[in-house]
């Protein structure tokens, strides 16, 4: 079809050209004359080229979201622990609790009596307060099977515009006896068994932000101060100070350091001793999307004179389109060893031990996760390093107290836990952790369990009926016996259920039951443990 019309075209222009050569020499005009031309047209589409088509995925959603999540009305509960306070982080609470003041007491057997009481209504618009009063006291079926522990905790916040102060007051009395001997062979005076531990504690916190240019630097230092008394002339005085630095560099990362020292003095009539402690700890902190960790190194001087390099390195992996985090990392720390830590673990304690810092190594690896909107899990797995870890031994002819035996030992620890929470209708929880110690300078790891088990329950059978319950046990306790031979303790389950029911609004009666099962077993080499043991009484709100 193109040839023709190019043909066609070629014909035209040469009759064109001659018509005018004739008319030059002529000098005529050409007479006029139409053409045509002539063309058929086939419309055709040019064929699109065919897409390859690659499996992909969609991008990747790295934005944020947002949870809110309103935290309902606690009001089954008003006891407070009696653990060591911590400072406030969260910021006033905006629910007014209806019965902010509550007192509960009570009796039961094995003589014993409990009170617990809480005032929280000392609070302004920039300040809170909350005082807490407790004591219990119970007395066994053994001879001197008895103790007694009473305590009040103050703690205050104020808030001004750039600055959070927190401080903290703390008065605690434990009395208790050394039972433990071998009641066939000695016959002591009670009061030369009795011991009492009383420690007044003060601390302040302060939480400040300030900027250095367009660099936001957060300072949150503390100082805490105490004064522990035991019996037999024995007191020890404790000062603390940490001081740490966080200056964020941009939005994935922060620049830290830490100054901390410890200072402590046991006076006791055979020796008096000082068991100080100074660490600078710099280091960042990262939080990129699902990466985030830390990585620190701790230069501390101890006691004697001792260098430590103590690392703080942990890194946390969020697996994408999972509920999974992966975690790992290398720590390691320092524990003086005070007279107060250690009888606060054993309070049947001699004061006559050797003071030694115990520096404690972890190398982990973590698992953390989820199942459905309910179950979450945590599965840890982790091999430690005691250069000198303290141990338990009956002194040998007097069975009533124990001296501290350091340890170089090793050990490799699996730790898992679970817990299934349905909104406010109940919740429980499982966690047990197995240790397996091996290459210890000692025959064995005295009176330290290798298996612990914890579990709890509460549940909201009617909506002014609440039921808690644990279980507790600990197994592989290796102690001494009189014969001077290692020998296994029976292993430690404990079952106990408390309930409280709302009788009118501002009154609650409630029911505590510990060692449901009676068990007889010891958790320190000679001291049996109380038995089955009820008590309940009255809870009034104000």
């Amino acid at each position: 079809m193109r040839i023709k019309c190019f043909i066609a075209c070629s014909v035209f222009l040469a009759a064109a050209m001659h018509a005018r050569g004739q008319g030059n020499s002529n000098d005529s005009v050409m007479k006029g004359s139409t053409i045509e031309v002539l063309q058929k047209y086939k419309p055709q589409v040019k064929n699109a080229t065919k897409p390859g088509w690659l499996p992909q995925l969609p991008p990747a959603d790295t934005t944020r979201s947002v949870l809110n999540y309103e935290v309902p009305q606690q009001t089954l509960f008003y006891s407070f622990t009696s653990g060591q306070l911590r400072p406030l982080a969260l910021g006033k609470d905006s629910i007014e609790n209806p019965f902010p003041n509550y007192i509960k007491a009570g009796a039961g057997n094995l003589s014993t009596l409990f009170l617990d009481a809480g005032i929280g209504t000392i609070n302004g618009e920039n300040y809170e307060t909350a005082l807490h009063l407790h004591h219990i006291s119970q007395k066994g079926p053994i001879q001197s099977q008895q103790n007694a522990l009473s305590g009040f905790e103050a703690e205050g916040v104020l808030r001004q515009d750039k600055n959070v102060w927190h401080a903290i007051a703390e008065v605690e009395r434990n009395q208790l006896y050394y039972y433990g001997y071998d009641h066939s062979l000695y016959n002591p005076n009670t009061d030369s068994i009795k011991q009492t531990y009383t420690s007044v504690k003060l601390g302040v916190y302060l939480k400040s932000k300030f900027t250095a240019g367009s660099k936001e630097i957060t300072f949150t230092p503390a100082i805490v101060g105490s004064v522990y008394e035991a019996r037999f002339s024995t007191s020890e005085t404790n000062f603390g100070l940490t001081a740490p630095f966080r200056y964020k560099i941009d939005e994935t990362l922060d620049a830290v350091v830490t100054f901390s020292t410890g200072l402590s003095h046991l006076s006791r009539p055979v020796a008096s001793t000082g068991n100080n402690i100074a660490e600078l700890q710099p280091g960042v902190i990262l939080q990129k999307d699902a990466l985030s960790g830390k990585g620190l190194i701790g230069f501390a001087v101890g006691k004697g004179g001792n260098i430590f390099v103590l690392p703080d390195i942990v890194a946390n992996y969020a697996i994408e389109n999972t509920s999974l985090m992966l975690s790992g990392g290398w720590q390691a720390t320092v524990t003086r060893n005070t007279y107060e830590e250690l009888t606060t673990e054993n309070p049947y304690l001699s004061n006559n031990y050797v003071v030694k810092q115990s520096r404690k190594d972890e190398i982990f690896a973590n698992v953390t996760g989820s199942y459905g909107n309910h179950l979450t899990y945590t599965v840890r797995a982790s091999w430690w390093n005691f250069p000198a870890l303290p141990t338990y031994l009956n002194i040998p002819n007097d069975f009533q107290q124990f001296t501290v035996a350091y340890d170089n030992v090793s050990a490799l620890s699996l730790y898992g836990g679970a817990r299934y929470t349905d909104a406010n209708k109940w919740s429980a929880g499982l966690n047990a952790c197995y240790y397996n110690y091996y290459e210890g300078s000692l025959p064995q790891v005295w009176e330290l369990p290798k298996l612990k088990i914890k579990g709890d329950v509460a549940v909201k059978l009617i909506p002014k009926l609440t039921l808690t319950g644990y279980v507790s046990s600990l197994s592989g306790i290796y102690a001494r016996n009189l014969a001077g031979k290692a020998v296994v303790l029976n292993p430690v389950f404990d079952i106990g259920i408390n309930g409280e029911y709302q009788l009118v609004s501002r009154l609650n009666a409630f029911l505590q039951v510990s060692n449901l099962l009676n068990n007889k077993y010891q958790r320190w080499q000679g001291y049996d443990a109380y038995g089955l043991n009820i008590y309940g009484g009255l809870r009034l709100k104000f």
